[in-house]
């Protein structure tokens, strides 16, 4: 009785589409509470973002109808989630009964297919568009149970190699970037003091733009490391300790060195074009750069960080720069110079498993025309 089960046609027809799109497409499954007899699938990387497989009996009109309802209510959580403005949804349906007569295909962006056997799904012209290749990957040499050893075992490799990915990404590495950068910021606030130079080295060596247009061109750096007070510096490290480990971890050491001072650098240069003649200090511009560049790594990951970069990330960053524009003796030119500078050089570095080549050559292409403009800026038009 179970072997008969097993080898049903339509769960044939399920364990094939389902071989298909998660071994040879990359889509997850979406986990849905209350949702029996239909499995869902997302790769936000495809022109359809999500595939329906529906296996459940739908009988007549007024179900399917219920059905299309029903998914409408899904797709509008994914998308607010996944931070998504369109989402292309694609539901095979598998048991669809002959009372059905509405047309399947009336919402573009809810595609629909019939499917009784291996023919509809070589005859949809939805298939040919979205997925040209399926009907041929869906021929195998195995069949019964031979063929469902074979689907089990790739998709649980599969499956395997997503999660051992995933773990490499989040597993802590440790921080040591992030603690070479803390200390810096530390010896340049004590030594200063312990040798009587505080001064000094604030007015010599802290974001100051007519001293940078002069040639101190250093000072674009230096400042990022000098801090006004113990307080300054004790806010500064421990919002870099908490942002900064996360980003090494995420997109690796070098990367993370690289956005830390470029994002420094571009929050500098709006200090100096924005913010008059006064000296600006603090690694804050550098840590937005973190924070932009912590934006840019959860949209990629935002099926598993939706919920993080909603509640925590974009209201952080939000939240500090309302301060910046309310308290005083606040630089948020530079904040806002460095959140823009982390997410554009985040996505010319990429993100590892999920940046394109064509997504990171434009990005480095936005950032070299980004820095110039800004060069030009600082250097050029405000200087007349």
């Amino acid at each position: 009785m179970e072997t008969d089960i097993m080898l049903d046609n339509k769960n044939v027809l399920t364990m094939k589409l389902l071989h298909y799109f998660i071994t040879e497409k990359n889509y997850n499954p979406i986990i849905l509470q209350g949702v029996e007899n239909e499995i869902w699938l997302e790769n936000l990387d495809e022109d359809c973002e999500v595939v329906r497989i529906v296996t459940n009996y739908i009988h007549n009109d007024e179900q399917y109808n219920f059905d299309v309802f029903k998914t409408k209510r899904i797709v509008s959580k994914i998308k607010k989630k996944t931070f998504s403005f369109h989402m292309n949804v694609m539901s095979i349906f598998l048991d669809l009964g002959d009372n059905v007569t509405q047309d399947l295909n009336e919402n573009p962006k809810l595609m629909a297919i019939n499917v009784k056997d291996e023919d509809d799904i070589t005859n949809s012209d939805v298939i040919k568009k979205l997925f040209p290749d399926l009907s041929k990957k869906m021929e195998y040499n195995e069949d019964g149970l031979e063929l469902f050893a074979k689907i089990t075992s790739d998709i649980n490799k599969h499956n395997k190699e997503d999660a051992d990915r995933l773990e490499n990404v989040f597993k802590d590495k440790g921080p040591y970037i992030t603690y070479f950068l803390i200390a810096l910021c530390i010896i340049f606030y004590i030594v200063p003091i312990l040798l009587s130079q505080y001064n000094y080295i604030i007015s010599s060596y802290g974001v100051h733009g007519p001293s940078i247009r002069f040639g101190q061109y250093y000072r674009l750096l230096t400042g990022i490391f000098l801090h006004a007070d113990i307080i300054h510096l004790t806010c500064n490290c421990y919002a870099l300790y908490i942002i900064g480990s996360q980003i090494e971890n995420y997109l690796g050491r070098v990367k993370y060195f690289i956005i830390y001072l470029f994002s420094g650098i571009i929050g500098s240069l709006f200090s100096m074009t924005f913010g008059g003649d006064a000296i600006s200090i603090g690694a804050s511009g550098a840590i937005f750069g973190l924070m932009g560049a912590l934006l840019y790594f959860g949209y990629y990951y935002r099926v598993y960080l939706g919920n993080v970069v909603k509640s925590q990330i974009i209201p952080l960053i939000l939240l500090n720069l309302g301060l910046g524009f309310v308290l005083s003796n606040v630089d948020n030119f530079a904040h806002i110079g460095g959140l823009i500078g982390g997410a554009m050089m985040a996505m010319a570095l990429g993100v590892k498993d999920k940046s394109s080549m064509f997504e990171k050559v434009n990005g480095w292409i936005i950032v070299s025309i980004f820095t110039v403009f800004i060069c030009y800026i600082a250097f050029i038009y405000s200087a007349v």
